[in-house]
Protein backbone atom coordinates (compact mmCIF):
# COMPACT_ATOMS: atom_id res chain seq x y z
CA UNK A 1 0.00 0.00 0.00
CA UNK A 2 1.24 3.49 -0.83
CA UNK A 3 0.81 7.04 0.45
CA UNK A 4 -1.40 7.73 -2.58
CA UNK A 5 -3.83 5.02 -1.39
CA UNK A 6 -4.16 6.80 1.96
CA UNK A 7 -4.49 10.26 0.40
CA UNK A 8 -7.32 9.08 -1.86
CA UNK A 9 -9.21 7.78 1.19
CA UNK A 10 -8.63 10.67 3.56
CA UNK A 11 -8.49 13.56 1.14
CA UNK A 12 -5.81 16.15 0.64
CA UNK A 13 -6.91 18.97 2.92
CA UNK A 14 -3.76 20.67 4.19
CA UNK A 15 -3.79 22.86 7.29
CA UNK A 16 -1.03 25.45 6.95
CA UNK A 17 0.18 28.41 8.95
CA UNK A 18 2.48 31.26 7.99
CA UNK A 19 5.83 31.33 9.75
CA UNK A 20 5.25 34.79 11.26
CA UNK A 21 2.03 33.74 13.06
CA UNK A 22 2.18 33.24 16.82
CA UNK A 23 2.23 30.04 18.82
CA UNK A 24 -1.15 31.14 20.17
CA UNK A 25 -2.59 31.23 16.64
CA UNK A 26 -1.01 27.86 15.87
CA UNK A 27 -2.53 26.32 19.01
CA UNK A 28 -5.93 27.75 18.09
CA UNK A 29 -5.66 26.34 14.58
CA UNK A 30 -4.53 22.92 15.85
CA UNK A 31 -7.54 22.80 18.16
CA UNK A 32 -10.08 24.17 15.68
CA UNK A 33 -9.00 21.82 12.90
CA UNK A 34 -8.47 18.85 15.26
CA UNK A 35 -5.02 18.07 13.87
CA UNK A 36 -1.71 17.34 15.56
CA UNK A 37 0.59 19.31 13.28
CA UNK A 38 0.64 22.20 10.84
CA UNK A 39 2.65 22.71 7.71
CA UNK A 40 4.49 26.03 8.03
CA UNK A 41 4.80 28.14 4.90
CA UNK A 42 6.69 31.29 4.09
CA UNK A 43 4.99 34.65 4.59
CA UNK A 44 5.17 35.54 0.91
CA UNK A 45 1.96 34.54 -0.84
CA UNK A 46 3.77 33.95 -4.12
CA UNK A 47 5.68 31.06 -2.51
CA UNK A 48 2.54 28.91 -2.78
CA UNK A 49 2.45 25.86 -0.60
CA UNK A 50 6.16 25.12 -0.31
CA UNK A 51 6.81 24.13 3.31
CA UNK A 52 9.53 25.77 5.37
CA UNK A 53 8.81 23.76 8.51
CA UNK A 54 6.40 21.74 10.61
CA UNK A 55 4.79 22.82 13.88
CA UNK A 56 3.13 20.30 16.20
CA UNK A 57 1.26 20.06 19.46
CA UNK A 58 4.54 18.98 21.05
CA UNK A 59 6.08 22.29 19.96
CA UNK A 60 3.31 24.18 21.79
CA UNK A 61 3.86 22.20 24.98
CA UNK A 62 7.64 22.58 24.85
CA UNK A 63 7.36 26.33 24.22
CA UNK A 64 5.09 26.85 27.22
CA UNK A 65 7.23 24.60 29.43
CA UNK A 66 10.39 26.47 28.42
CA UNK A 67 9.11 30.05 28.24
CA UNK A 68 5.84 30.18 30.15
CA UNK A 69 2.86 32.21 28.90
CA UNK A 70 5.16 34.50 26.89
CA UNK A 71 5.66 31.61 24.46
CA UNK A 72 2.17 32.21 23.09
CA UNK A 73 3.34 35.46 21.49
CA UNK A 74 6.43 33.85 19.93
CA UNK A 75 6.45 33.45 16.14
CA UNK A 76 6.04 29.88 14.92
CA UNK A 77 9.28 30.30 12.94
CA UNK A 78 11.31 30.38 16.18
CA UNK A 79 10.04 26.98 17.33
CA UNK A 80 9.11 24.99 14.23
CA UNK A 81 11.01 21.97 12.99
CA UNK A 82 12.99 23.39 10.08
CA UNK A 83 14.19 20.06 8.73
CA UNK A 84 11.06 18.93 6.91
CA UNK A 85 10.95 15.15 6.67
CA UNK A 86 8.65 14.38 3.76
CA UNK A 87 7.42 11.61 1.51
CA UNK A 88 5.94 11.25 -1.98
CA UNK A 89 2.65 9.81 -3.19
CA UNK A 90 4.34 6.69 -4.54
CA UNK A 91 6.15 5.83 -1.30
CA UNK A 92 5.23 2.63 0.52
CA UNK A 93 3.58 2.99 3.93
CA UNK A 94 6.40 0.95 5.47
CA UNK A 95 8.86 3.59 4.25
CA UNK A 96 6.81 6.42 5.80
CA UNK A 97 6.45 4.49 9.06
CA UNK A 98 10.24 4.02 9.13
CA UNK A 99 10.70 7.79 8.62
CA UNK A 100 8.37 8.44 11.56
CA UNK A 101 10.23 5.98 13.76
CA UNK A 102 13.69 7.21 12.79
CA UNK A 103 12.91 10.91 13.24
CA UNK A 104 10.47 10.56 16.17
CA UNK A 105 7.66 12.34 14.33
CA UNK A 106 3.99 11.59 13.82
CA UNK A 107 3.16 13.75 10.80
CA UNK A 108 4.84 13.74 7.40
CA UNK A 109 3.95 16.14 4.61
CA UNK A 110 3.47 14.60 1.19
CA UNK A 111 5.43 16.68 -1.30
CA UNK A 112 5.38 16.44 -5.06
CA UNK A 113 7.26 18.70 -7.50
CA UNK A 114 4.48 21.32 -7.44
CA UNK A 115 4.33 21.50 -3.63
CA UNK A 116 2.59 19.93 -0.64
CA UNK A 117 -0.31 17.69 -1.61
CA UNK A 118 -1.24 16.37 1.83
CA UNK A 119 -0.07 15.25 5.25
CA UNK A 120 0.04 11.65 6.41
CA UNK A 121 -0.06 10.86 10.12
CA UNK A 122 0.75 7.85 12.23
CA UNK A 123 -2.99 7.54 12.80
CA UNK A 124 -3.45 7.06 9.05
CA UNK A 125 -0.85 4.30 8.88
CA UNK A 126 -1.48 2.25 12.04
CA UNK A 127 -4.66 0.47 10.86
CA UNK A 128 -2.78 -0.90 7.86
CA UNK A 129 0.21 -1.91 9.97
CA UNK A 130 -2.17 -3.74 12.32
CA UNK A 131 -3.76 -5.60 9.39
CA UNK A 132 -0.32 -6.69 8.19
CA UNK A 133 0.68 -7.83 11.67
CA UNK A 134 -2.56 -9.78 12.11
CA UNK A 135 -1.84 -11.69 8.91
CA UNK A 136 1.50 -12.84 10.39
CA UNK A 137 -0.03 -14.27 13.57
CA UNK A 138 -1.18 -17.89 13.95
CA UNK A 139 -4.90 -18.34 13.20
CA UNK A 140 -7.08 -17.42 16.17
CA UNK A 141 -4.48 -15.02 17.57
CA UNK A 142 -5.48 -12.14 15.27
CA UNK A 143 -8.35 -11.14 17.56
CA UNK A 144 -5.83 -10.00 20.19
CA UNK A 145 -4.14 -7.50 17.86
CA UNK A 146 -5.85 -4.14 18.42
Amino acid sequence: MTVDDIMRRKGTRIIMIRMNETVEMAATLLRRENVGALVVKDVVRTEGNTPVGMFSERDVVRAIADHGPAALKTPVSKLMAKNVISCRLGDALDHVFALMETHHIRHVPVIEPHGVVGVISIRDILPFRREGMAALLPSGAAATVA
